[in-house]
């Protein structure tokens, strides 16, 4: 592919194809992802229908997670094919396989459940007794030997191009410089002059061998109703070397020998190449960071065997794309961690920096959870493997970069429209202006001394009409939007910043309001109680355990602040001094100390209900005490005010009708909370809070951050009511949150920021994910918005600026007043280098630097 009609002709194949439900084609990457349904079409057909449309096209990998693609050592004859289908006709869990002797690899679709892919790697190679050696396929790896594979197929042609243009160059150039050679070339060779005759024989290899390739894609182009580069190319060398050919014919009959301009078609061929293969190495860089993130995936892992009993028997050396879920691996000090795990024995320090961007090492003891991909600094750990394969935090962030680079940002529909209908106005130009110089020239409106000596005024008109055939490009604008975001994408996750498509970038950079979530976003989500008080003969540690009953069940952060406080009021000074000793004598003694809840329910936004020994129990806010009756006694509503003041939320507690105490719980600020939201206010960006709590809690914390739009007491539901009315007048609402109630607003949000620690539900909902739980990537978003439609802008100028000057210099528009005119190979030159330079512009993003927090300050609105 090599423009954006190209895209829009795969994309129309694709989707005109029976079984095809969606196709997106990405230029940048070179890349398509289809949703068929299998029982329909194959992938092979849908292959076949993109190579039969004049692009290469291959298969890398499906979405399925139960197929895998295996390498096989081996496997040379048809016997060894039938030796390997005896041997998985006999494995259990396997669904269907199909073995492909050409490409020695084997197509496998399993049940997860009943196999693991180890188990089955472990059984071809044991029952075949050494015969064949399997590997897993990595479609990273394939995708980047066909990029090497097309850099490779581009500089060889360019080498033969070369090869054979620079004896042309030399011969129409150099040679008539030289007296003896002059004379040489001037010799009869039959009825043609020898220099003519070497250029023809040199050129015709350069035209339909070295050539062929853009005659083969333009046909396929026009046979499927569309045009492209190709088409232009093809126009301008062929009609080049056609009047060439004839201008030697011509001569050969009569004697009289005209100029020929083979050298013409010969160096626009090779000038096309040239930009080509740069293109397609500058292209190969915007990909470096998915190349990243891939590398970060350790090749081999260590697995702990251990005997029925669980004792350590041995380890075992495997491929780290075989580890199974329940796995004990070891890691080494400075190896890299091989999957998604816990630690089961063992203390070490990590580096998470690749993933989540924190500089600082993460302390890791038993219990703690490690990221696969990420580096054990020192100590060995043992881990036991919880996720492995397309289900590990690494590979759901390079699917997040890859789904974003393949996304189309709307300002891309732009190119699309403009590539639709470049190709037939750059024909009809390149006609008008063949058809102005020749009939100029036959009327005489110029002096026969613009046209050279041995010419005529056919060919002076001809060159004209071949550069704007020649010197028109359509690449630049293709590929003025993809690149960018592609880069943009790459830069973005490097730094914890992960953007799921162009149209989120695009969304983001005019961003007027961000709105907050306090709890988990401002706040480090980490609540704990400071006050607990009893306004009734009940006592402190009955009221603490009937506290602790009720939201037992119940999810809210501040559920598990309440359960913590209670716990260490009871067990303080009776428990192991050691974390891991703690959780392991708190999860023996909850369920005995614990009072049985019947009829739990949570009431959103307000608190939890249930019944405790048959008498009904309320915790939560005053909303939810005054819809059941119950009465605040003044000392307690002095208290809570009190509370409400210092930023901490009120926790009201009511038992069989009666209020009969409330607890004080505080979650601290994110340190950066203050610098973010002031940094906010330099881009020109309000912030606003949205809360459930208090009024009086929410001012107050609003108040300490520097917010001066603050919505409180607002229910879940309501969440994405505020979102909506910020829209109203037509401005762009950002919304940051982390948790399940935060999902409707997340959606609702122009674009919807999920910060790093946040749900599932809120990750699947936001166009941002945020993988550090840290403010400062709220502005790192937003900035690299703002860099790369800066950057896509350019782009777009300098695409629109060459074609709107080139075409007219190439079509002799400043000839009358400075008597230069654009040879064609010139031309070429020039249309070859223009689409390059955009992807080097779209490169300059790479040295974008996220503002810091100790310099957010200075930020400047561009």
């Amino acid at each position: 592919m090599t423009c954006a009609n190209c895209v829009n002709s795969v994309e129309g194949i694709l989707k005109k194809l029976p079984g095809v439900k969606g196709a997106v084609v990405a230029l940048a990457t070179s890349l398509g992802e289809v949703e068929y349904v299998p029982s329909a079409i194959s992938k092979d057909e849908i292959v076949q229908a993109i190579e039969d449309a004049g692009f290469e096209a291959a298969f890398l990998q499906s979405s399925e997670q139960d197929k895998v693609l295996l390498g096989l050592t081996g496997l040379h004859t048809e016997r060894d094919v039938e030796v390997l289908n005896d041997i998985l006709k006999k494995l259990d869990g396997l669904r269907q396989f199909g073995v492909n002797i050409v490409l020695s690899e084997v197509e496998i679709v399993f049940d997860p459940e009943a196999v693991g892919l180890r188990s089955i790697v472990d059984t071809i190679e044991m029952a075949s007794n050494g015969r064949f050696k399997a590997d897993v396929q990595n479609p990273y790896t394939r995708g980047a030997s066909n990029d090497a594979q097309e850099a490779s197929k581009m500089l060889n042609l360019l080498r033969s191009s070369l090869f054979l243009s620079i004896p042309v160059f030399f011969i129409r150039m150099v040679c008539p410089s030289i007296p003896f050679l002059s004379t040489l070339l001037s010799m009869h060779c039959g009825p043609f002059l020898m220099g003519d005759l070497l250029k023809w024989i040199l050129v015709s290899i350069v035209q339909f061998v070295v050539g062929k390739r853009f005659y083969v894609a333009a046909y396929r182009a026009v046979r499927h109703g569309s045009t492209n580069m190709d088409v232009l190319v093809v126009l301008g060398t062929t009609a080049s070397y056609a009047y060439s050919v004839c201008a030697l014919l011509y001569g050969a009959f009569t004697g009289f020998h005209p100029p020929v301009y083979f050298e013409t078609s010969a160096m626009i061929i090779t000038f096309v190449l040239l930009g080509k293969y740069l293109e397609v190495l500058a292209k190969g860089k915007t990909s470096d960071a998915i190349k990243k993130l891939v590398e970060l995936v350790p090749s081999t892992a260590i697995l702990v065997l251990k005997d029925k009993e669980g004792k350590h028997v041995g380890e075992r050396e495997i491929d780290a794309r075989l580890v199974q879920p329940g796995d004990v691996l070891k890691v080494l000090p400075g190896s890299k961690v091989p999957a998604d795990g816990v630690v089961v024995w063992g203390t070490s320090h990590v580096n998470e920096s690749m993933i989540t961007g924190e500089s600082a090492p993460i302390p890791k003891e038993v219990s703690s959870v490690v990221i696969g991909g990420t580096i054990n600094l020192h100590g060995i750990l043992h881990i036991q493997a919880t996720k492995v394969g397309s289900g590990t935090v690494l590979s759901q962030i390079i699917s997040l970069v890859e789904t974003a680079q393949m996304s189309k940002a709307p300002i891309q529909k732009f190119a699309d429209y403009v590539a639709s209908i470049f190709v037939p106005i750059v024909i009809t130009l390149s006609i008008v202006t063949f058809s102005a110089w020749f009939l100029c020239g036959w009327l005489g409106a110029y002096p026969n001394s613009w046209v050279a000596e041995n010419s005529n005024c056919f060919v002076f008109s001809l060159m004209f009409a071949i550069s704007v055939v020649v010197i028109a490009c359509p690449c630049a604008l293709g590929l003025a939007t993809p690149t960018a975001v592609m880069v943009a994408t790459g830069i973005g996750a490097n730094h914890g910043v992960l953007v799921k498509g162009g149209d989120a970038l695009e969304r983001a950079q005019n961003v007027k309001y961000v709105v907050f979530d306090k709890t988990g976003t401002l706040t480090q989500g980490k609540a704990v109680v400071t006050a607990a008080k009893v306004f009734s003969g009940m006592d402190l540690g009955d009221f603490l355990t009937l506290v602790a009953s009720a939201e037992a069940s119940s999810e809210h952060p501040l559920a598990k602040a309440v359960l913590d406080y209670a716990f260490h009021f009871h067990f303080f000074g009776k428990l192991p001094s050691s974390k891991d000793g703690i959780e392991q004598q708190k999860d023996k003694v909850l369920s005995q100390w614990l009072l049985e809840a019947e009829d739990f329910s949570a009431v959103p936004g307000k608190g939890v209900q249930c019944s405790i020994n048959g008498k009904h129990v309320l915790v939560g806010n005053r909303s939810l005490m005054t819809e059941n009756g119950v009465t605040i006694p003044p000392e307690a509503e002095t208290f809570l005010i009190d509370l409400e003041s210092n930023a901490k939320t009120g926790i009201l507690v009511a038992y069989d009708g009666d209020f009969v105490g409330l607890m004080g719980i505080t979650d601290p600020l994110k340190r950066e909370a203050a610098v973010v939201v002031e940094g906010l206010k330099k881009l020109g960006v309000h912030p606003v809070m949205l809360t459930g709590d208090n009024w009086r809690t929410a001012q107050a914390v609003a108040k300490e951050v520097g917010i001066e739009d603050v919505r409180a007491e607002v229910m879940p539901a309501g969440k994405a009511d505020v979102v909506r009315a910020l829209q109203k007048d037509g401005s762009t609402v950002a919304m940051v949150g982390d948790g399940i109630n935060d999902s409707p607003a997340l959606a609702a949000a122009d674009v919807g920021m999920a910060i790093g620690g946040g749900t599932d539900i809120a990750i699947e909902a936001a166009d941002y994910v945020l993988v550090r739980n840290n403010l400062e990537d709220v502005i790192t978003a937003i900035d690299l918005s703002r860099k790369t439609f800066s950057r896509i802008r350019w782009n777009y100028f300098f695409a629109m600026a060459y074609n709107v000057v080139a075409i007219p210099i190439a079509a002799g528009a400043l000839f009358p007043f400075t008597g230069l005119q654009m040879p064609p190979w010139l031309a070429g030159a020039c249309m070859a280098f223009s689409s390059v330079s955009v992807v080097c512009s779209s490169l300059l993003l790479r040295r974008y630097r996220k503002p810091r927090l100790t310099t957010v300050l200075q930020i400047t609105v561009e």
